[in-house]
Order: structure tokens, then C-alpha cells, then sequence
């Protein structure tokens, strides 16, 4: 499995100045739980937004910069390299962003994990956009705003029609 996993405002809007541009814990806790144990795919960028490996699974950084390293992680120079490269630890992988690099995995992908947030937020980095038939909702778990998250939201998990 190739996955993305990702939050994106009803405008989809998935970033403003390299930072989420909300605060939804209940995504956090999900996209730890979804990730968990698989290797995690993320542009150079998305990287250090995060700025350390994420704990439980393998850090996978892809940039153009030659001499670019991080303890911990395993940096590369191409999504080819880096999908080759995760998937000899497992199988199951997740693409995380940034946006150039979703835009390039996005014909690779079999998987989406979406949090939908129903708002609309001032970005600059979109979600690229995608032919909406090609895919099917398999799951959804519709979410109210509460005392930690402010926003109503869905986690959706969509597959690729073959």
C-alpha cells in the first residue's frame, strides 16, 4: 500500500507559512495511531516544520540538496528512491507532504487517509488537486467541534478504483 495521509480545510488548504493552520488534536492522535510502525515519506520542508523524527517509524526525507542529513532518519533524493527505500522496511507506506511531493506521488497513491475539516482556512500550500471519480469512501467517522477541537472534521479513508 501507498498512502497519503493528510488534513485539509474545505478549501483545501493544507498549510499556511509551513505550519497546519489550525489546532485539531483528535488529527494528531489519528495520524499517530494510522502511522504507527510504517515508514512516513515527507519533503525536506515537511520535515523540518515536524522538526524530529517521528517516534515508532522510519523517517524518510526527500530533498535536492546533496549534503542534506538527519541522524535517525534516511534522506534521499527522489520519491523513486525513497518509496524503494521504505518499502524494503514495510510494505505499507505513508506519503505525509509536502504539496510537490503529493502532487508527484499522486498517480503512485492507492490510499487516502483524509481528515476533512468543515472550514475554510487562508493557506499557501493546497492539496493538489485530483479526479474525485477515481476514488471510493470506504470509511468515515464524522466529528462535532468539542472542548479540544474546535472545528467539526471527518476522517475518510478512500481507496483507488481499479
Amino acid at each position: 500500500m501507498i498512502a497519503s495521509i493528510f488534513a485539509m480545510s474545505e478549501n483545501r488548504v493544507i498549510g499556511k507559512e509551513n505550519k497546519l493552520p489550525w489546532h485539531l488534536p483528535a488529527d494528531l492522535k489519528f495520524f499517530k495511531a494510522t502511522t504507527l510502525h510504517h515508514p512516513i515519506l515527507m519533503g525536506r520542508k515537511t520535515y523540518e516544520s515536524i522538526g524530529k523524527p517521528l517516534p515508532l517509524r522510519t523517517s524518510v526525507i526527500i530533498t535536492r540538496q546533496p549534503d542534506y542529513q538527519v541522524p535517525g532518519t534516511l534522506v534521499v533524493n527522489s520519491l523513486t528512491e525513497a518509496i524503494n527505500k521504505a518499502q524494503e522496511i514495510n510494505k505499507d507506506i505513508f506519503i505525509i507532504g509536502g504539496a510537490e511531493i503529493l502532487k508527484e506521488a499522486l498517480p503512485l497513491i492507492d490510499t487516502m487517509y483524509l481528515t476533512l475539516i468543515h472550514a475554510t482556512f487562508e493557506g499557501d500550500v493546497y492539496y493538489p488537486a485530483y479526479n474525485e471519480q477515481d476514488w471510493q469512501e470506504v470509511w468515515r467517522e464524522d466529528h462535532q467541534p468539542d472542548e479540544k477541537n474546535i472545528y467539526p472534521f471527518s476522517f475518510i479513508k478512500l481507496l483507488r478504483r481499479k
